[in-house]
């Protein structure tokens, strides 16, 4: 029987219960422990970091990959035959994913630096677990649809690279105390130093990392060359539909230099626009011809293509998310919009002044026109009445044939292959464009236009490395980035940079000083094993509650299963007028 004398209350540890009562379901203060955590709970906060960093670069990925969700969904059409914005359930399971393994972590960060014994909870184990297998599962179909989009993350270094960069050394920073408190408050033991050293390694790492940046904005404000022109890639497709006269219209009024547009020639030899194959997608082709859905558009002749609607899918799926800041006469002319011909788009280059580029899709072999595809094409410019120089004529085929019009090669190649064939502009992947190769073009007179350009980050990086245009399915975004998002010169970014790391060095030395000199003042108190758990409180006034004896008897129990030898005793400083516990009292 237990002899029940007066005994301290304790004082609430609010934040305490909170962090380990979510983490790992341990609201009372008796189910709490501050010894080692066992393996099996280190082996969990291994998987709990590593799910964190996947998803953060998952996170990061998406983030920059919003300049190519157009690209993306148009692939995921290609192997589904089904148009809708995919990117919505992956933004969304990416966000709460993030979000839930983010605020684990931290309370795990919270649980190290208390001194508290890790112990997730079971049901946290399996949705950890089920983020982790779902993010891989991600990752791995993406590789799969979109591989070549895993570019991307390099060349967004160019312009976050800085900022990625102070945010690191300020989270490695704060990481300190907590390497601090392992090190210097313990037993000295090999892994304590293996913890250590490569600490101090990852700090070094960071703090001459920008050594390798290459940043094509940290570059003096007098060498920035002239806004690059924007030319509009199928017109304005978030506000009009896709290769229509109201998108190229559109597009010359967000200001577009010029008009890009994919090229097909029909059965009768009319050169019209279309970037898909099919007619599924775009057009009314499920009402009008059914049983023709799945032909390749090029073996319609024209009279059927100019009875097909290209307008009404726009407003029914609404693949931008734009319809809804439509008027009622922008929804009634969007809705009446049939495939426009080539001949068309032209006349509207001309009279807006502008310039057009052509993405020819030459007809396949059986086509009536696969031999005259090239006259049928010559004569819709001649029609048009636009001058031959301002059209630019791509892919780079039939060279000998096209004479008189601006010729551009999307393949990338040497400043030498492209004077032996007497190619004077190139048309490149914005991941096939690299600051030095842009540079090296530049030099010799070769210009570039970088595709597809959407984002205002990676419309900066561009104007800064020179580039003299781009195209894009954004003009009206594009338009207002006057200017790029940040610029600086080489040395204020060379004294933020060193700035940066000597204050964050200094606060790793007085992280490091105030641990050692806190713990040496612990040990010269002659305190070898506090543990605030113990029951070692400070006075106050005696509280007759039935819940607190409970929770003092199970103190009590765990002291004793714990090893306390049966000659210790729990002492309650008695010349202060409270009560000792000793094991005989257990035995009366």
């Amino acid at each position: 029987m237990v002899k029940h004398q007066p005994l301290q209350v304790y004082e609430k540890q609010i934040f305490v219960s909170f962090v380990t009562g979510i983490y790992g379901c341990r609201w009372k203060r008796y189910q709490r422990c501050q010894d080692d955590s066992s393996r099996w709970e280190c082996t969990w906060f291994v998987i709990l970091c590593s799910s964190f960093f996947l998803l953060l670069f998952w996170a990061y990925f998406w983030l920059v990959a919003q300049n190519d969700f157009n690209e993306f969904n148009w692939s995921v059409y290609n192997r589904t035959g089904e148009w809708r914005d995919e990117t919505i359930p992956i933004l969304a399971s990416t966000t709460v994913g993030f979000s839930y393994v983010t605020f684990l972590m931290i309370l795990a960060l919270f649980h190290i630096s208390l001194g508290q014994q890790l112990n997730l909870y079971w049901v946290h184990k399996i949705g950890v677990l089920a983020t982790l297998l779902t993010t891989i599962s991600g990752v791995v179909s993406v590789d799969d649809i979109w591989a070549d989009e895993w570019d991307i993350v390099l060349v967004s270094l160019q312009a976050t690279a800085p900022f990625l960069h102070i945010g690191a050394l300020a989270t490695v920073t704060a990481i300190s105390w907590l390497v601090a408190g392992y090190v210097v408050r313990r037993e000295r033991s090999s892994f304590q130093m293996m913890v250590l050293v490569v600490y101090i390694i990852i700090v070094l790492a960071l703090y001459l990392l920008p050594l390798m940046f290459t940043c094509p904005c940290i570059m003096d404000r007098h060498s920035l060359k002239p806004r690059p022109d924007v030319i509009g890639r199928r017109g304005a497709p978030m506000l009009a539909p896709e290769n229509t006269m109201v998108s190229f219209n559109r597009a010359l009024q967000q200001g577009a230099a010029s008009l890009e547009a994919d090229v097909t020639i029909s059965v009768d030899g009319v050169p019209f626009l279309m970037r898909d194959r099919t007619l599924r997608r775009t057009t009314d082709i499920m009402k009008v011809f059914p049983s023709r859905k799945y032909e390749d558009a090029s073996f319609f002749n024209w009279t059927e293509l100019r009875s097909l609607n290209a307008g009404q899918w726009f407003l029914e799926t609404d693949p931008y998310w734009t319809v809804g800041s439509l008027t009622s006469r922008d929804r009634s002319r969007i809705g009446n919009q049939t495939v426009c011909s080539l001949v068309e788009m032209l006349r509207l280059a001309a009279r807006a002044n502008s310039t057009a580029v052509l993405n020819i899709r030459k007809p396949p072999p059986d086509h009536p026109r696969s031999r005259s595809w090239f006259m049928d094409t010559l004569w819709a410019v001649q029609k048009a009445g636009i001058s031959q120089k301002r059209v630019t004529w791509t892919p780079d085929t039939d060279r000998g044939r096209v004479r008189g019009f601006q010729q551009s090669s999307s393949e990338k190649l040497s400043v030498e292959e492209m004077r032996q064939r007497g190619i004077t502009s190139l048309t490149l992947h914005y991941s096939q464009a690299s600051h030095k190769d842009i540079q090296e073009y530049l030099a010799n007179n070769v210009s570039v236009t970088v595709y597809p350009v959407n984002e205002p980050w990676l419309y900066s990086i561009l104007w800064c490395s020179g580039v003299p245009s781009v195209s894009s399915d954004a003009p009206q975004v594009l338009r207002k980035v006057p200017y790029p998002i940040w610029l600086m010169s080489q040395n204020a970014y060379d004294f933020i940079w060193i700035t940066s790391d000597l204050v964050s060095l200094a606060i790793i030395i007085v992280i490091f000083a105030f641990q050692n000199y806190h713990m040496i003042r612990w040990r010269m108190s002659g305190i070898q094993n506090y543990n605030p758990e113990q029951i070692m409180l400070s006075a106050v006034v005696p509280r007759p509650n039935r819940d607190v004896n409970t929770m003092k008897e199970k103190l009590i129990f765990s002291e004793i299963n714990n090893g306390l030898g049966s000659s210790d005793e729990i002492s309650l400083y008695p010349e202060n007028g409270y009560a000792r516990y000793s094991h005989a009292d257990f035995g009366r």
